[in-house]
């Protein structure tokens, strides 16, 4: 009672999302339509960052209300952030919501039903992976998590964590390290054949975590390479949904709009994709039956995804840093930026691509276009420039390396490689450090930038030095290092867009050239 006597309103804090919330979630919220707590494991997931959340599990999820089987998930964590307080207090549960323009759909997913921080030792995250309940591990752990050479595919032995892993093989830190001794656990207790299946966006991915982790196991002798190519299977595969950053916003939002709490929001677009190569160790998920593809070989649609949508997002994102624009939608909003990544898509990467079946290529640059001007998916261009030295190879270089082998233009192309060395040369002290970048080469690129100043030929010729981005026969082709040293000066300029303009001034002068040479 308050002093006259009255009745004190108090507060009530909404409920967090979690198992006791789901037979009362608000009509609005769609919930699993199976009975989690029949839910047993049999599979894990390393990464169980906002893109898994956002995909695989979704799937999973809608697998298990169509065809129940045991294939709870069980989710590690081998780098931060934990999810202990996140996920794990929520039972593993939580809200996906799908975005485009002014419309949310809210789904609670349910097919995670045990979370696993492994961050301070590796002991829980073995004891999970090497378990005979599992059969299947899928990962995302993003490009550098490989701990492989770009450029090439193989081991990186000169990564911090191989070495140490190599000299600690039962404490593993590194992906590759960590598999190998689950494999080896699993070799000395129940031999159970396991299908290890990369969802990261890095061509053959299946083949380069293979590579990682044979080349990991023949350093170890015992036999082990030997039982893993025996027992193991490293399927490739190509995922794709836009599933940017969780923000507070987001958060609230939930909690604004449907009366309970989630830590562990996530946020997609309605477009989602996954082809799985038919390559596995024992039984597998019928993921195929809620709207992924299983088929003999996913080069074709990597191709397509990675030089298209992913080639598309690098180059709004550097672009759009350098002409100060914070989102892609922002980016491809700006009519110059939409007519250079348009044209450079058709004209220049569109004919490095293989036939994809039931693919017309110029529909997919709409429909991928498309899906970039989604107001909805706030997608910082920052944090799609995250790791870029990382991502380059797939998306920009090996299209120029096909069409330098054909004798064709790659003026187009070459812009994006320029704007990502502008993009990391200027968070350099020399450039005034105008933006903070995450990259596992800024600091290299720093270095060359400190040292050979605002000459654009002295900048290309160091950066293309680093043979594990660059193979040596590229970084020696005449035509790309003019290519990229022309554009660079100009993107190091202030007018950095004079380079966009100038291309394509140039393209459309070949083009009108063109019937008249044919005559």
């Amino acid at each position: 009672m308050g002093d006259r006597g009255e009745p004190v309103s108090v507060a009530v804090s909404p409920e967090t999302l979690g198992p006791a919330l789901l037979a009362r979630l608000p009509a609005a919220v769609q919930k699993p339509a199976y009975d989690r707590a029949a839910l047993a494991p049999g599979m894990a997931h390393l990464g169980v960052g906002a893109f898994h959340r956002c995909h695989q599990a979704e799937y999973t999820d809608d697998l298990l209300a169509s065809h129940f089987d045991r294939w709870g998930v069980v989710g590690i964590n081998i780098r931060p952030p934990g999810l202990a307080d996140t996920l794990g207090r929520q039972g593993g549960l939580y809200t996906r919501l799908i975005r485009e323009n002014g419309s949310v759909e809210a789904r609670v997913i349910g097919s995670i039903i045990e979370v696993v921080d492994s961050q301070a030792s590796a002991t829980p995250a073995l004891d999970i992976l090497s378990s005979s309940d599992i059969e299947l591990v899928t990962m995302t752990v993003t490009e550098k998590g490989y701990c492989h050479i770009p450029s090439s595919g193989e081991l990186d032995l000169d990564h911090s964590d191989i070495i140490h892993d190599l000299a600690n093989p039962g404490t593993p830190r590194s992906v590759p390290g960590l598999l190998a001794r689950a494999l080896e656990l699993r070799r000395a207790t129940h031999s159970r054949p396991l299908t290890l299946l990369s969802c990261d966006n890095i061509p053959a991915n299946g083949v380069i975590l293979a590579n990682v982790v044979q080349a990991f196991a023949e350093r170890r002798g015992n036999g082990l390479a030997d039982w893993i190519s025996a027992n193991a299977a490293f399927p490739s595969a190509m995922v794709d949904r836009i599933a940017p950053a969780v923000t507070q916003a987001d958060l609230d939002g939930v909690e604004q709009r449907f009366g309970y709490r989630d830590a562990a929001v996530v946020v997609g677009e309605p477009f989602r994709q996954w082809v799985i190569e038919q390559k596995f160790a024992g039984r597998m998920p019928r993921w195929d039956r809620v709207g992924a593809s299983f088929v003999d070989n996913v080069t074709p649609f990597e191709h397509l995804k990675m030089r298209v949508l992913n080639g598309a997002q690098t180059t709004l994102a550097t672009l759009g840093v350098l002409a100060g624009l914070e989102h892609t939608f922002d980016a491809i909003a700006d009519p110059l930026l939409l007519a250079f990544v348009r044209r450079m898509l058709v004209e220049e990467t569109l004919p490095t691509l293989l036939p994809v079946p039931g693919m017309e290529p110029l529909a997919y640059v709409a429909q991928c276009l498309g899906r970039l001007r989604n107001i909805a998916i706030r997608h910082r261009n920052h944090q799609i420039a995250t790791d870029g030295s990382q991502k380059i190879v797939q998306r920009l270089l090996n299209p120029i390396r096909d069409r330098l082998s054909q004798g064709q233009s790659i003026a187009l192309l070459a812009i994006p490689v320029a704007g990502w060395m502008a993009y990391l040369i200027q968070a350099s002290a020399r450039f005034g450090k105008r933006w903070p970048v995450s990259d596992p080469y800024a600091g290299k690129v720093a270095d060359i930038s400190d040292a050979t100043g605002r000459d654009p030929q002295a900048l290309v010729a160091g950066i293309l030095a680093i043979d594990t981005i660059f193979d040596p026969g590229l970084a020696a082709n005449d035509v790309f290092r003019r290519s990229v040293t022309s554009t660079l000066g100009e993107l190091l300029s202030d007018d950095p867009m004079a380079a966009v303009r100038h291309s394509l001034e140039q393209s459309e002068a070949v083009r009108l050239k063109r019937p008249a040479q044919s005559a």
